[in-house]
Order: C-alpha cells, then structure tokens, then sequence
C-alpha cells in the first residue's frame, strides 16, 4: 500500500508522487500500480478477465441443469441416482487437463449437477 509523504512545504515528496499523472493515486487503488500505461493494461486485461468470468458462470450454470435434468431423466425411467462410471470419467477428464486442481473442479462440478451426496 502507499502512502504520502508530505514535505514540510505541503507538497508530495518526488519518491512518492504517482507515476503517469494520477494526483489522486486512483490508479494505484484500482490496479495497484501508478503507472498510468500499466495500469490502463490492467484494465484493460480485467475487462477480457470478467467477460470470461461472466462466460464461466453461464456455462456452469447451463451444466449444472442439464446434469439435474439426465438425473432425474434417469431415476424417472427407473435407473440410479448415479451413474459413477461416468462420474469417474468426468473426474479424470479434467485431471489429465489440468492436475490436481482439475479434479477439485471436476467435483465441483458434479456437485452442482447432482448435489451433495
């Protein structure tokens, strides 16, 4: 976090004014960085950065319903509640693209379509 130095005459010390012309460190708040070009990247990368995060939620969501529906598709013609066959299938798609963290996802996931078990 930065802070101000003031000098005696009332004004910022030169090590601690903001770099690219933000008075205010509003920049630095936002993105933290004073540096105006970086911090209007930053921006720029966190606007791509929520179009994918609002993309990721729909999916999830659409995934989620679909998963309920095969579900009680399932158990209304008479099958189980899982199939866990397919379960690990899922688990260990996700594994293999991308490790462990892959698996955390997967369970998630499954979690959302099915619900707890």
């Amino acid at each position: 976090m930065m802070t101000d130095v003031v000098e005696s005459s009332g004004s910022l010390a030169p090590r601690d004014r903001p770099a690219g012309g933000d008075p205010t460190g509003a920049a630095a708040a936002r993105t933290g960085t004073d540096d105006s070009a970086a911090a209007e990247r930053i921006s720029e990368i966190r606007e791509r950065i929520d179009e994918i995060d609002r993309t990721l939620i729909a999916l999830w969501q659409e995934r989620a319903a679909l998963s309920q529906e095969v579900g009680a598709t399932r158990m209304a013609s008479g099958g189980t509640r899982l199939v866990l066959s397919r379960e690990r299938e899922i688990l260990e798609r996700f594994r293999e693209a991308l490790g462990a963290d892959g698996t955390q996802l997967a369970l998630l996931l499954l979690r959302a379509g099915r619900g707890p078990l």
